[in-house]
């Protein structure tokens, strides 16, 4: 039932907070962001134009290629293996759990560029590798140097890399779907692929796409270590060309501009997959939204 307000109360005016305090912040931010792109515009160390005639250099393009294809390869095969790992770590068998712990526990501590070092060496280790079948010898053997290139080592450097990583995040994902869920999914008889896909899976993945996304994104830019090896991604290609030119900052500059391109593009998908995956869950919707909603179930 609703109460109607009186006519004295229905006639006060109400006078809203004046915020003078975030009006002032935001000028003061607004006038050191205009000082540096002035700044900046009018630098002419910057090089603006060397900037634009090398964006497009086919080596740069190449290196872009390089890039997105490294980074590609070591999400998807580095978030296939965590998914393993996850379940390996939550799974009963003790065996399993450890083997799980102790490949995190080590690909973790490790930094990438000493593991891109180790597998881009490990002809050094195992100079050849051969498969033998008992009772009947070598039925397969080659040189490590053959079968690691740098490509192929920079492939199992990061997907080994990532997949450590990707089994903490879709872990903490999974554990975050309280117990009453699979138990309330058992006692409508669904089996346990559907609990995990109609139940687990949904809810998780809120809880592990921002995560997720982050370190997609980390990736992408993790992969300019492999320049150390002679890799020609973005930055080795911009190396490769101020070695020759001696114009080191418009180069850098360049692959700046590129890695800032593919991580815009990385997080506006990221936007849309986590909004897709959110829709229905009033938490996550526009401020207007809630709003709008409270005003609705207020009125009625």
């Amino acid at each position: 039932m609703s109460v109607r307000p009186s006519t004295e109360s229905a006639t006060l005016k109400i006078i809203e907070h004046r915020h003078y305090g975030r009006w002032f912040s935001a000028a003061v931010v607004l006038l050191v962001l205009v000082f540096f792109g002035s700044s900046i515009a009018s630098n002419p160390n910057f090089e603006w134009g060397v900037v634009l005639q090398n964006l497009t250099e086919a080596s740069i393009l190449s290196g872009v290629i390089m890039t997105i294809k490294l980074t590609c390869i070591s999400v998807l095969f580095g978030f296939a293996g965590g998914t393993l790992l996850a379940f390996m770590r939550l799974s009963a068998n003790p065996v399993l759990s450890w083997v799980s712990w102790a490949y995190i526990w080590f690909f973790r501590a490790v930094p990438m560029l000493v593991q891109l070092f180790l597998w881009y060496n490990i002809a050094t280790l195992y100079p050849k590798l051969s498969l033998t079948l008992p009772f009947y010898g070598e039925i397969w053997a080659a040189k490590t140097n053959q079968l690691i290139s740098p490509f192929s080592a920079a492939v199992i450097a990061l997907v080994m890399h990532q997949s450590a990583y990707a089994a903490e995040i879709i872990r903490a994902g999974i554990q975050s779907v309280s117990v009453g869920q699979l138990e309330a999914a058992k006692a409508l008889g669904y089996r346990p692929a559907q609990i995990f896909r109609q139940t687990v899976l949904p809810q998780a993945m809120r809880t592990i796409l921002p995560p997720a996304g982050n370190e997609v994104i980390g990736q992408l830019k993790t992969t300019a270590v492999v320049s150390v090896i002679a890799l020609q991604d973005v930055l080795y290609s911009a190396q490769i060309i101020y070695q020759r030119t001696y114009e080191v900052v418009p180069l850098l500059l360049v692959a700046t501009a590129w890695y800032l391109l593919m991580t815009s593009v990385l997080s506006v998908g990221q936007h849309y997959i986590e909004r897709f995956f959110s829709r229905g869950n009033v938490a996550d919707k526009p401020k207007w939204f809630r709003a709008k909603q409270k005003n609705e179930e207020l009125a009625s």
